[in-house]
Parts: structure tokens; C-alpha cells; sequence
């Protein structure tokens, strides 16, 4: 035993257990994790200890002066990349850098979680050089676990590079509801069990690159049409039916070690929580996801500042209260409040007042805490500043991208396959009708002599069809509702109709007329290239769908 490290934890021991001690804690300090983080936060003041139970965006590509006095001035414990922060990943990388080193400069010296919403696919907050993938229902077309770990772990590696140590993914809501414009492409499929295996392997390739990931939306968003974005959802659904459909893989990550979850804005008004969103809700936060599924990691909301919390709850800094005494662990807001916020100022007077409160809010820190212990020390913790020349090299990553086509081949799904493959030969004069660049790039390099059109819900329908009579074979690229309308149009022409669908491919249940009907997932020029070496015979199409056709909704078997 080395005798240095053997007395220095002897030392650490004391001072956790020493009320008059006089040596500064820090979040670097060697011993046991979990008496390190309860030893923090009994150190704490009131106000370090609930800014720790918050993750705050900021708007804008640089980090705003208010979001670096919320870190330098509260001790802030998070922060969360938007979109609108990423379009530059180099940037994003400096101005992540910035963030943790004033963070490091605090009393503890703990850095920041810094986390974003890579889900992959449609969903890919962080923009810029990051990889474009197939997307989660490409992973279910394919249905091998190692290709969710793979795409896990070349998706977290991307985000370590740019100092992100924390990824809201894997989404593993279900295709229940096949009106779900929310969810779609964004889960595995239909199928709970399916879901949990595929959702382990990918929360196991992020963790591989050293990313925290996040499952959401807890307990299970893909059972509604609507968008908790701007309305309360209400899921009628009992707890018997979610347990056996939407928990299943929350309840089998939770096996596996899942170091978070994120908490829906979703009402289920036949269960006990009653109209009340789980966000809120002590019932399934406690009751249900800690007690009856055992977990025990970080609990965090979805964005706060989403109507479906804040009109619950009357107001934004009501809906903070309620949220982390339901039991939630950090409240993640999507914009920086004013230091002095009623979102602030009434959370830490309740601690001041209220002692179950207080209890509870450091109880959230303690758990924030062992998190960032466990995570975001050691060799495989991401670096808290990014290292520039490194991102230059290895954005995209260079194996990834190769995975990624890969997948991508592997999930196109043929759906009604009379035609092909269908050589440039045989579709004659080919007419390519989308609304993606990469849809026609990839489409001209299969069939060199194809003509163009480019779709749009503003565009009359008579123009398209003036163009489709000139054509021997329509290929047309189908994603939403709109596009659907212009491919009925073409129901009388008699000509050869081939859909590409991208995203979820769901419409095709309204299309039994067309010749022949591909699957891809997602708009990534990955998965234009897969589909149409599908279509001209270069490759053959294993995936299969990962959820039924002509079905509304998906029913667990009792």
C-alpha cells in the first residue's frame, strides 16, 4: 500500500466527520464518493446547494454575461446546449472551455454538467461538423444491439471532444401512437423489450465514451399525437398497461446502472397521479420510478419553461418548487433567468422556511453530486476543456462515419418490392420528386439522366403533375403529411411509383396503390446513398420494421 494516498484518505475521513475543520473540501479530494458529495453539501450554503439542482441554456453563440455570473457568482451545476448555441463546433468548444474554467475557479472547485440532446437522427442539437445518422428506427430496422452501442459510443465520443459530458439520449419512448409527430423516427419501434435491449446497448456505448447518458421521456411519451411543448399531454393509459408497455425499459435500464432520466411533462389521469404531469408528480417520480423500479441515479426535468409544466403548475417558479420536491434532482430551463428571479428568490426562501424542503433540495445536490464524482473524474471522463487541434482532426469522427453508412445500409427496409432493384435501364425517363438536396444528389448519381422537382406544401399540385406526365418512373421522397397529398395526386397517371420514405415511414399505410416503397430513417445523406443502392440492385435490404402498418396504436400482450 502506497503510504501518501493511505494517509491522505485517513485525513479525508476526519474532516467529513470534524465540524471544526479547517482545510477546504474540493471536489478533487481521493476517499469514498458518496461521503465526499454528503460532506460537499453539508459544507454548502443554502445558495451553492440549490444552484446545483440547475441546468440553465443561454441564447446565442457565446456564453452570455448573465449565464457566466449565474456560474461565477451561485455555483451553478449545469448547463444545457441548444441548437441555437452550435452551429459552430469550434466555437462551441471555446465557449465550453470558457464556461468549466470559471466553474473550476468556484470553492469546491466542481465543474459544470454540461449536456444536449444528441439523439441522432432527427434529433441533433449539436450541429456543425457532427456526425448526420440514421437515427434510433434505423437501429431497430436493423435490430442488433451492437449497432445501438456503436452508434452510442461514436456519437458520445464526438460530444467528449467538444467538453460535453452529459447526452438527454437515448429516447426510449415507444411508437405507440402512430400519430406521434413528437416521437417517430426519435424511438427504436413498437415493441417495450426490443426498446430496453437496444436502449441499454446505446446508454452503454455512451458511457464507453465517457458521456452520462439520459433516458427519456420518463415514464413514456409516444402514447399521444400531442406536443408537451405547448400543451399538457393526457395519456389514457393505467398504470397496469404502462408498466407492461411503456416502463419495460426503464425498469430494464434500471438493471443495467442508468445514470439518469429525464422526467416527461405527460399527464396519465388513470393512474394516481391523477392530472398532474410526472414531472411533477411525487407518485411516479418516488412511488414508481424509485421505489417500485429501484432507481437510483439523477432524476431531471425536460425544459421547465415547456407550457405542458408551467400551466400545471400556474407559474415557472411554482413549477421549480414542485418539480424537485416531487423529486426530481436538477431542473434543466432552456433560457437564463435574472439572478434575482422569482425562480430563484422563492426556491431558496422555501429552503429558509421550509425544513423538509431544504432536506429535499440537498438531498438533489448530494445525488448531482455523486454523479459528477463518478463520471466526470478519472481517465475516461470527458475533459473539461476541449482540446481544439484534436476536435479539428476527429470531427466527424472518422470511424463513425464509416458506422454510419453502415448502419445506414443495413436498415433500409424494403416495404413493397415488386420493382426492383430497378436499373437506370429499366425506370427509363426517371422523375425525382423531394424536398432534400441530398435526396437528389444521391438520386442523380444513381440515375444520371433523372429529371428534378422540388415539392412544396406552397406549390400547386396542377405544376407537379405537368412534370410527372413527362415521366416513365416517379421516385418520390416521402417524410410528412404534406408530401403524402402530392403523392395521391399521382394515384391516376398510371405511371411506375416508387416512395422513398425517410423519417418514420408510417404514411405508407395510405399508399397501397404505389409500385414498389422503400424505408430509410432518417434525411442523413448516409441514408440516401443506402437507399438507393437498394433501388438500383448495388446492395440487398435486410431491415425489417420495427413496428406494424395499419395499426393506430400498439398493445402490450397481457
Amino acid at each position: 500500500m502506497k503510504i501518501i494516498p493511505f494517509i491522505k484518505q485517513i485525513v479525508i475521513a476526519f474532516l467529513f466527520a470534524n465540524p471544526f475543520r479547517i482545510f477546504c473540501l474540493s471536489f478533487n479530494d481521493p476517499g469514498d464518493l458518496k461521503q465526499l458529495a454528503a460532506a460537499i453539501v453539508a459544507d454548502m450554503s443554502d445558495e451553492q446547494v440549490l444552484a446545483q439542482t440547475l441546468m440553465l441554456g443561454w441564447v446565442g453563440a457565446d456564453p452570455s454575461p448573465l449565464i457566466m455570473d449565474w456560474i461565477r457568482d451561485r455555483n451553478l451545476g449545469g448547463v444545457k446546449i441548444f441548437g441555437w448555441n452550435t452551429s459552430d463546433t469550434t466555437r462551441l468548444a471555446t465557449t465550453v472551455g470558457e464556461l468549466q474554467k470559471e466553474s473550476l475557479k468556484g470553492a469546491y472547485q466542481i465543474p459544470l454538467l454540461v449536456a444536449t440532446d444528441q439523439e441522432g437522427g432527427w434529433i441533433r442539437h449539436v450541429k456543425g461538423a457532427t456526425s448526420e445518422t440514421p437515427g434510433n428506427m434505423a437501429i431497430g430496422a436493423s435490430g442488433y444491439p451492437q449497432d445501438a452501442y456503436r452508434a452510442g459510443y461514436y456519437i458520445g465520443r464526438e460530444l467528449a471532444l467538444l467538453g460535453i459530458n452529459m447526452n438527454f439520449a437515448p429516447t426510449v419512448d415507444l411508437y405507440t401512437n402512430r400519430n406521434s409527430a413528437l416521437i417517430g423516427p426519435r424511438a427504436f419501434g413498437a415493441d417495450p423489450a426490443a426498446t430496453g435491449i437496444l436502449g441499454a446497448a446505446f446508454m452503454k456505448g455512451q458511457l464507453a465514451a465517457g458521456v452520462i447518458p439520459t433516458a427519456k421521456h420518463f415514464p413514456g411519451h409516444g402514447d399521444t399525437d400531442l406536443d408537451s411543448h405547448g400543451i399538457l399531454p393526457k395519456i389514457d393509459a393505467s398504470l397496469d398497461v404502462i408498466w407492461n408497455r411503456e416502463l419495460v425499459p426503464y425498469r430494464m435500464l434500471t438493471k443495467e446502472n442508468l445514470p439518469a432520466v429525464m422526467s416527461g411533462h405527460l399527464a396519465f389521469p388513470n393512474t394516481q397521479a391523477g392530472e398532474t404531469p410526472a414531472s411533477l408528480s411525487s407518485w411516479f417520480l418516488n412511488d414508481i420510478l424509485r421505489e417500485k423500479i429501484g432507481f437510483q441515479g439523477l432524476v431531471i426535468t425536460d425544459d421547465l419553461m415547456m407550457n405542458g409544466a408551467t400551466m400545471s403548475a400556474g407559474s415557472l417558479s411554482k413549477a421549480a418548487k414542485q418539480a424537485l420536491a416531487a423529486g426530481n434532482d436538477i431542473i434543466m430551463l432552456s433560457k437564463t433567468p435574472l439572478l434575482f428571479d422569482p425562480v430563484w428568490t422563492s426556491l431558496l426562501s422555501s429552503m429558509k422556511e421550509e425544513p423538509e424542503f431544504r432536506a429535499r433540495v440537498q438531498d438533489a445536490a448530494r445525488r448531482v453530486l455523486e454523479v459528477k464524482l463518478m463520471y466526470m473524474r478519472g481517465e475516461k471522463a470527458v475533459p473539461y476543456i476541449p482540446d481544439i487541434e484534436k476536435l479539428k482532426e476527429n470531427l466527424p469522427d472518422p470511424e463513425g462515419v464509416a458506422f454510419f453508412l453502415d448502419l445506414a445500409a443495413r436498415s433500409v427496409t424494403v416495404i413493397k418490392d415488386a420493382p426492383f432493384p430497378l436499373s437506370p435501364k429499366d425506370a427509363g425517363n426517371v422523375l425525382l420528386t423531394g424536398q432534400y438536396l441530398e435526396f437528389f444528389k444521391q438520386g442523380k448519381a444513381a440515375y444520371p439522366t433523372a429529371k428534378s422537382y422540388w415539392y412544396s406544401a406552397d406549390f400547386g399540385i396542377n405544376d407537379f403533375l405537368m412534370y410527372a406526365g413527362a415521366a416513365d418512373t416517379i421516385i418520390f421522397c416521402l417524410s410528412d403529411a404534406a408530401g403524402l397529398r402530392f403523392l395521391n395526386a399521382l394515384a391516376p397517371l398510371k405511371k411506375k411509383i416508387i416512395v422513398f420514405s425517410v423519417l418514420t415511414p408510417v404514411y405508407l399505410d395510405k399508399t397501397p396503390w404505389v409500385d414498389g416503397a422503400i424505408a430509410v430513417y432518417s434525411y442523413a445523406n448516409e441514408s440516401f446513398v443506402a437507399g438507393f443502392s437498394v433501388l438500383i440492385g448495388r446492395i440487398g435490404a435486410y431491415g425489417k420494421l420495427p413496428f406494424s402498418l395499419n395499426e393506430p396504436r400498439w398493445v402490450a400482450p397481457q
